[in-house]
């Protein structure tokens, strides 16, 4: 009998191969470009980060160092749920602080807050809980939108992107618990 290969098959054959190392690696590579995005837009489309989006890049970089430590080491099933773990908890933050954002961009003209001080001069000022408390309150800077593609600001596409680094880590401690 003759088999047919689809994408999808050569997608699932891809990823049954995925060994805690690769997946881990992948994860880096997917973070890098991410950020190296986020700064090709602040620098060369002048779209300056506000507080929340420096939050998340602060989550990007988090997880960067989980998934490349966890690259370098190459796991078997405990360590590769403890680095899953770990990533799972530091997604589910920059998809809060994402979603926080996301939903400040979605509210009526009139019930955006004010713009506030800068992240920098906030950390300076403020005690530590006392700055987080101002950022996650929001500013009118973290309600504009000034990029979108496939109508998704830059905080929604953040947003999908914490989903799916936390789906790809779970993915890899499922995939290391059958090695």
């Amino acid at each position: 009998m003759l088999r047919v290969y689809t994408p999808a098959h050569a997608c699932i054959h891809m990823f049954s191969k995925l060994t805690p190392r690769l997946g881990y690696s992948a994860g880096f590579l997917i973070c890098g470009l991410l950020f190296a995005f986020a700064l090709y837009l602040q620098y060369y489309e002048d779209q300056n980060p506000c507080p929340l989006c420096i939050l998340q890049r602060v989550a990007y970089i988090a997880l960067m160092v989980v998934f490349l430590v966890g690259a370098i080491h190459g796991p078997r099933r405990a360590g590769a749920y403890f680095y899953s773990a770990l990533l799972v908890i530091i997604a589910t933050i920059g998809a809060g602080i994402a979603a926080r954002q996301v939903w400040l961009q979605h509210l009526p003209k009139d019930r955006v807050p004010e713009c506030g001080p800068g992240l920098e001069y906030m950390l300076d000022k403020f005690p530590l809980t006392q700055a987080l408390e101002k950022i996650f309150r929001g500013s009118g800077e973290c309600a504009e939108v000034g990029w979108t593609f496939l109508t998704l600001s830059i905080a929604g596409w953040s947003l999908l992107w914490f989903v799916l680094l936390g789906a790809l880590a779970v993915y890899i401690a499922v995939a290391a618990r059958k090695r």
